[in-house]
């Protein structure tokens, strides 16, 4: 897949295009990308997606701090396994913000050689997204840009959408998030220094700094895996207070590794989410924590 920069001096080929923030590229943006691939070989167009650097919202609510799926980098990695061609990759600006429907469809055809729009079935774009679908036809018909309908993906009676799969993880619900998306979530982070408390009660744990605009999953302990240095390791993490140990109010995100004990302090590792284990709780004294980490760490051997 080609990423096309907003601001590149380009020279596309005929192209289907579909789109959308496509925020975690999950199930339902793939069947999306599907069927924008196939309406390419159908007609021997190449194939594409419009996206945005940052959420939409920021711009146009510049207080919003939005809870994301995927960051920039991750979204354009995740879409390059979809099998479209190029990724049009713009800044949503003021400016950009305030163009009409037609108007940004005539962008489209214009510097993007668009010539097909597949589009979702609740999805609007343009100014304020008055328009809808039979619009986006009408504006079509006069700019050379052919529009059409794209299936809606269905998990039984509910459209998946990165919404609802964001309220799954701050319910903890990792799983269930994991079988929308197609593939477990994860944060990405670089591992700081902490308390050094873990390895007095034989868990030593890497305390990571995750991405401030990825979506952290509710408070408890969860099976994880970990990628660090090429190689994938189990692991068992904890999000939350330390309320046993009265380490204070900041939430930390601290991993135990399986079968390892390197120095990793400032490396960056990934963390994919399997299964939420138990809450975080408050035990009263320090011997009944190692002992229900014990237990953490026969359950999230089973699960791995």
């Amino acid at each position: 897949m080609q990423l096309i920069a907003g601001t590149s001096e380009i020279s596309l080929s005929p192209g289907v295009a579909a789109i959308g923030f496509f925020d975690g590229v999950h199930r339902g943006h793939r069947y999306l990308l599907e069927q924008v691939c196939g309406q390419a070989v159908s007609r021997g167009y190449a194939s594409a997606i419009v996206t945005f650097h940052t959420h939409p919202r920021q711009t146009i609510d510049p207080d919003f701090c939005p809870a994301l799926l995927t960051t920039s980098e991750e979204k354009v990695s995740l879409l390059g396994e979809t099998g479209i061609d190029y990724c049009i990759m713009l800044e949503f600006t003021p400016g950009l913000a305030a163009l009409s429907a037609e108007e940004f469809m005539r962008l489209l055809r214009v510097r993007y050689n668009i010539r097909v729009l597949v589009v979702g079935y609740d999805h609007r774009f343009g100014h304020r997204r008055e328009e809808g679908f039979e619009d986006y036809v009408r504006y079509g018909e006069k700019l050379g840009l052919e529009v059409v309908p794209a299936n809606a993906y269905r998990e039984g009676e509910e459209a998946i959408s990165s919404s609802a799969i964001r309220l799954m993880l701050n319910d903890g619900m990792v799983s269930e998030a994991a079988f929308l998306l197609g593939y477990e979530y994860f944060i990405e982070g670089k591992v700081v220094g902490g308390r050094q408390v873990g390895r007095k009660l034989g868990y030593p744990t890497a305390n990571v700094e995750p991405d401030p605009y990825k979506i952290i999953p509710a408070v408890g302990v969860y099976a994880v895996r970990v990628y660090l240095q090429g190689r994938m390791y189990g692991g068992m993490l904890s999000i939350g207070y330390r309320p046993t140990l009265n380490n204070g109010t900041d939430m930390s995100v601290e991993v135990h590794i399986f079968g390892f004990s390197a120095d990793i302090y400032g490396e960056r590792i990934r963390i994919g989410f399997v299964r939420y284990l138990r809450p975080e709780w408050k035990f009263d004294t320090i011997e009944e924590l190692i002992e229900q980490l014990h237990k953490d760490a026969e359950e999230t051997a089973r699960y791995l």
